[in-house]
């Protein structure tokens, strides 16, 4: 960033502090970039945030998955209905989300994990219609 290849880390970070800038690492879990060909997920990617002068910036270092567009909310860019966590007894099909998994989807997890499509639905369903999710539970 600064042309301080050799420089020790301790200096860089002091020199950066100097000049206004924040770096903090965050701890998540996944990270979902939706472009209009598809998704690419981050599984365990090491996120940092640079705060410069009021300007958030953030870089994700890893290897993503790309995944087609599940169209599960359309092309209305809405996404699938969200079970509520602290509900024990809702299920991906109180939501409606069951319902809305397409044949598509359930032939692609079904191809890239090798297994049935009776499977592959189970573990869409599983997973309330996530595509990378579900892929990689049966992987």
């Amino acid at each position: 960033m600064f042309g301080g290849g050799g420089m020790n880390p301790r200096k860089m970070k002091q020199m950066m502090k100097q000049m206004g800038i924040d770096v903090e690492e965050l701890d998540a879990e996944r990270v979902v970039i939706e472009t209009a060909d598809g998704d690419l997920v981050f599984d365990g990617a090491q996120v940092t945030k640079m705060d410069a002068q009021g300007q958030e910036t953030y870089q994700i270092v890893g290897s993503p998955e790309e995944v087609e567009d599940a169209g599960v909310g359309g092309d209305t860019g809405e996404s699938a209905p969200a079970v509520e966590s602290g509900d024990p007894d809702a299920t991906a099909r109180d939501a409606g989300v069951v319902d809305a998994i397409p044949e598509e989807d359930v032939a692609l997890v079904a191809e890239r994990a090798g297994v049935p499509e009776s499977t592959a639905r189970e573990a869409l369903e599983a997973a309330d219609g996530d595509l990378a999710t579900a892929i990689a539970e049966l992987e």
